[in-house]
């Protein structure tokens, strides 16, 4: 079994990875090739090209590299045509993927796009490039399918591979000793995004608060996982906003930063739904570019941004952005989670449900509906 797949930015290479296992327990001679970031590249998966190069940030960083991102999807596509896999796969990054999707569809081959875009949230105009693109979505959330049937795009629940990747129970006591934190320590973990350009807007507000912070309670411990290559752009960034303060950087480990902090203050994305498995209080909060911004807020269709928000349907965890994403407003957020105990567990529970809600064996739900539609292609061969 040959697979082309494509999968943008960090969390598209978790969830890419966590698919990879699945197919390999169906086909464990399963050869894939594509866009991959290390998570993918450990599980076997050949990368022509880093899943980096395709991580950007907005629209007005989108257009920078438009001439780039858009020679490679070109350069792509030609192999895979070429080349001829049993069907192609793409992992969320929707701006790259459809497009793709609709050439290599035209052409013959079996598409299957892994993540429905947010069309509920905003620029539901994609549905019907979905219906050009796509022989199955494969959706991570239980109300997708039959959003998408409407538009005429065949769908499947399969839930959320994080979901089955997080225990139920976060190993609270083992993080924190892999971390080398204490026990009994208040511990927050800012998590500003995997993204140089998510970093550059988003870490110089996370980093003012934890100065703040630390000025207000010594005690406070602070960790950062930094996502591969990107200690070089933090640490400057960390001597400017947050001098003296003891943010403890660490290379990866995010789930393990997750389990062992007490609040996280955590930018918008997947990371929000990776803080609710953890069934950690978190703050919200993001910034870009102003015009990307204005656009992007134009295009909304509801009040969050947020995952666990946007499922819930309603504001379980602040979220401040933009203007808001400042340390003014987001000190005291913290601070409100740091000093009720029960509101944190209140939110636990909740975030319990969540989890229940979306482990559904996402690996083989998804490598099924896969088997499914190379099957029905060669059926008809």
């Amino acid at each position: 079994m040959r697979l082309g797949m494509v999968a943008g930015e960090a969390s598209g290479d978790l969830l890419a990875a966590l698919l990879l296992g699945g197919l390999r327990e169906r086909w464990p001679t399963l050869a894939a090739g594509g866009i991959g970031g290390p998570r993918m590249q450990r599980a076997g998966f050949d990368a022509w090209w880093p899943s980096e190069r395709l991580a950007v940030h907005g629209y007005v960083e989108a257009l920078r590299h438009y001439r780039g991102i858009r020679g490679i999807r070109q350069r792509l596509a030609e192999r895979l045509l070429a080349e001829r896999p049993d069907g192609f796969v793409g992992v969320d990054a929707p701006d790259f993927n459809l497009g793709l999707e609709r050439r290599l569809k035209a052409a013959g081959m079996k598409t299957v796009h892994f993540v429905c875009p947010s069309i509920w949230a905003w620029r539901g105009g994609r549905a019907a490039k979905m219906r050009s693109s796509c022989d199955r979505v494969l959706c991570l959330f239980p109300f997708e399918p039959e959003l998408l049937a409407r538009h005429g795009v065949a769908a499947t629940y399969v839930g959320h591979p994080l979901a089955d990747a997080i225990a139920l129970e976060p190993p609270r006591a083992a993080a924190r000793a892999a971390l080398g934190l204490p026990a009994d320590a208040q511990v927050l973990a800012l998590l500003p995004g995997s993204r140089r350009a998510e970093i550059r807007y988003i870490a110089p507000p996370f980093l003012r608060s934890a100065a703040r912070l630390h000025r207000e309670r010594p005690a406070l411990r602070f960790v950062l996982p930094l996502a591969p290559g990107l200690r070089s752009l933090l640490e400057p960034l960390q001597a400017a906003h947050a001098p003296g303060v003891p943010i403890q950087l660490v290379d990866g480990q995010s789930h393990a930063v997750l389990a062992a902090c007490d609040v996280t203050l955590i930018a918008s994305g997947t990371a929000t739904l990776e803080a609710a498995l953890f069934k950690r209080p978190m703050v919200i909060g993001y910034d870009l570019h102003p015009l990307s911004w204005q656009i992007m807020k134009r295009m909304r269709y509801q009040p969050w941004v947020g995952l666990p928000n946007i499922l819930a349907r309603e504001f379980l965890v602040p979220e401040l952005l933009h203007d808001d994403c400042r340390p003014e407003r987001l000190v005291p957020a913290v601070l409100a989670w740091l000093d009720d105990a029960r509101a944190c567990e209140r939110l636990a529970a909740r975030f319990a449900e969540l989890h229940h809600l979306l482990r559904r064996d996402t690996a083989r739900r998804a490598s099924d509906a896969i088997a499914q539609v190379l099957q029905a292609r060669a059926a008809r061969a």
